[in-house]
């Protein structure tokens, strides 16, 4: 796995303009707040990964079938993984009712600090990786805890974590439990206090640390290129709020795509593992010599793993949504039998409430004129 290099001035090039889409993005969040309908978040994710998809095109024409190859696995993992982080923005989302009005911007600032915090890791990752070159054992290690993890924590104790952190604020600053649109601070009485909306921020913010913490080594498993890392990393957030949308109560009924990403993070630790045994020179391993019979685990297998991976549980939890949907209880009906009988003495729900609607409403005929 050798660093990959692009002409610069392709990469300069792709930066501006991946920073002025994603600037367009958050104005556009902030000018008009609104719920998206499933149309138009669908048509925004479309056009995302329309964009994605002609990026690993010019990286092909410009670069090599490796380059692109690097970009499109790459991106599919920090994709699912951005899926991932959906799950615990739902609940967060939920716990501190957010209106839905404003959920838009919410989850702009959240990508914006996922932004930062994984460019932030992608610069440290890249440094490390080039002074020592053991890191792919602590990286492979990581993947494969993070796996387990994945696969049997609960995504409301994941969220829970916040709780300490939320109590403390509260005792150490004033804040309301009343929502002033999308603003971080109103006044109350007089007095400047901050609303539930920088606790929804700082928990946004903690959940995306974790995640960056995640996703970075994982992709350093497909490419050592701080270009692609970057560049997969800001296409896979980009269209994350319309998928929100797009989602809605569907991302929580995806049950299995938890143990798909689980198994992706595993597969790409024992990749990383591999890689550094291949590389090993660490004196208590081999003495020091490169492990040779470690084989190194191509792009297009990874790819095409990937792919399969989230194919696999998606497919899965959709069936199984299904399945309950069909073994679900029918809802009970009225039936004839239910109808009163003419002189039985019962009187149908309709008529009492016709009686009712009689009682209660004026008589055009004996109201003065």
């Amino acid at each position: 796995m050798e660093t990959l290099a692009l002409p610069a001035w392709f990469e300069i090039g792709s930066f501006v303009v991946l920073l002025l889409i994603l600037a367009a993005d958050l104005i556009l969040a902030y000018k008009r707040p609104h719920i998206p309908s499933t149309r138009e978040s669908a048509l925004w994710v479309g056009f995302y990964v329309l964009l994605a998809l002609i990026f690993a095109g010019l990286m092909l024409v410009i670069g090599d079938a490796e380059h692109a190859g690097q970009f499109i696995a790459g991106w599919v993992t920090e994709y699912s993984l951005s899926i991932d982080n959906l799950f615990v923005f739902v609940i967060i989302m939920a716990r501190f009712s957010v209106p839905r009005k404003y959920q838009q911007e919410v989850l702009m600032v959240g990508i914006i600090l996922a932004l930062i915090f994984r460019g932030i890791f992608i610069i440290l990752g890249a440094v490390v990786i080039e002074q020592f070159s053991f890191v792919f054992y602590i990286f492979g290690a990581f993947l494969l805890y993070t796996a387990a993890n994945q696969a049997f924590t609960n995504h409301d104790d994941e969220a829970e974590t916040e709780n300490k952190l939320i109590a403390f604020l509260r005792r150490r600053i004033a804040i309301t439990d009343v929502y002033d649109g999308g603003k971080l601070r109103t006044v109350i009485d007089g007095k400047k206090v901050f609303t539930p909306i920088i606790v929804v921020f700082i928990a946004l913010g903690t959940t995306d640390l974790v995640f960056a913490l995640d996703s970075i080594p994982a992709i350093f498993g497909i490419t050592q290129s701080p270009f692609i890392v970057f560049t997969a990393n800001v296409f896979a957030l980009m269209g994350l709020r319309q998928l929100y949308f797009l989602l809605g109560d569907l991302i929580d009924k995806l049950v299995y795509l938890k143990y798909g990403i689980a198994f992706i993070l595993a597969f790409i630790g024992v990749k990383l593992v591999l890689h550094a045994m291949h590389e090993n020179e660490l004196p208590f391993i081999n003495n020091g010599q490169h492990i040779e019979w470690a084989p190194e685990i191509d792009t297009w297998t990874s790819l095409g793993v990937i792919l399969a991976s989230m194919a696999i549980a998606t497919i899965a939890s959709l069936v199984k949504l299904r399945v309950d949907a069909r073994r679900a209880p029918a809802p009970v009906q009225a039936t004839a039998a239910d109808e009163p009988t003419p002189g039985d003495g019962s009187t149908s729900a309709t008529a009492v409430t016709d009686a009712t609607a009689s009682s209660t409403s004026p008589d055009k005929s004996t109201t003065p004129e």
